[in-house]
């Protein structure tokens, strides 16, 4: 459950995130073309992926490729929260601000020894020093601006790239501007939260409808209707939590075309409406 939850913006998308959770709690990462660095404040988390199992206690880092996902982060317990930071890099946005030439942590490296996606950062004093810089901004709003924000990315960037992770880091960054070819999974879990049909979906797989459903079940042992139907009424919950937005906006964000349509299928779901699930949660 989500305690407090504040972020920064920069060019329309969430930079910066700092986050009180109260555990037990789990968070899925989806599929998407960024890269994410996670910071402990306090308390632990374990990360999940394949055949991935990390603990990252306070003042650890973790950073991770999302484009190839279907990783979480969880902690199982009943009294610790946590809290973390998160920055999330963005290659649009880093091309943007570093408009002259990407810096070499970007850059595909000359010996590629593995794939890998996440990298575990030890105590770093650095970082450390980095993070409590940020917690300043969480602090001060007024003081925040889009010069400050670039600043800040640039910053970690800069640190990173002198870390003794350096080179994983490396090897994790530049697949973001690499050519990726997307698994039939990434491409579901990429389009979730859009307004994309079947026909719409098949069509990115270079299949049929009927192939599309066939592998579609093989895969997620559930029909496309009923699997995406519930993982976009799980991310409305989960944002009814975190965020103070209209509930209207929150039913278009997670892809229901009008808001009768999502509230009748929160209900049918949680057995529940969105307002009152807000209201019932947010008073626990």
């Amino acid at each position: 459950m989500v305690n407090d939850y504040k972020k920064y913006e920069l060019f329309g998308k969430t930079l910066m995130q700092r986050i009180d959770l109260k555990a037990p709690f789990r968070y899925d990462f989806p599929v998407a073309e960024q890269a994410c660095f996670l910071y402990v404040l306090n308390g632990e988390f374990q990360y999940k992926a394949d055949d991935v199992n990390l603990s990252i206690p306070t003042d650890y880092s973790l950073f991770l490729n999302c484009i190839n996902s279907g990783k979480q982060i969880h902690n199982s317990g009943q009294e610790e929260n946590c809290q973390i930071i998160i920055v999330t890099f963005y290659p649009d946005i880093l091309k943007k601000i570093y408009d002259r030439e990407l810096p070499s942590l970007f850059q595909k490296p000359k010996n590629i020894i593995s794939n890998k996606s996440n990298e575990k950062i030890n105590n770093d004093f650095l970082i450390k020093k980095y993070v409590e810089g940020l917690l300043f901004y969480f602090e001060n709003p007024s003081l925040v601006n889009e010069d400050i924000l670039i600043l800040k990315l640039k910053e970690i960037v800069l640190l990173l790239a002198q870390s003794q992770n350096a080179d994983s880091i490396q090897l994790i960054l530049s697949q973001l501007f690499s050519l990726v070819t997307y698994s039939f999974k990434q491409i579901i879990e990429a389009n979730l939260f859009s307004q994309l049909t079947i026909e719409q979906l098949a069509d990115k797989n270079n299949l049929s409808v009927s192939s599309f459903k066939r592998e579609f079940s093989k895969i997620y042992n559930d029909t496309p209707a009923s699997y995406i139907k519930n993982k976009k009424l799980e991310k409305a919950a989960e944002l009814l939590l975190i965020s103070d937005g209209r509930i209207t906006d929150i039913a278009f964000e997670c892809g229901f075309n009008d808001l009768a349509t999502f509230t009748k299928n929160f209900s049918d779901k949680f057995h529940i409406t969105p307002t009152n699930y807000r209201m019932e949660q947010k008073g626990k």
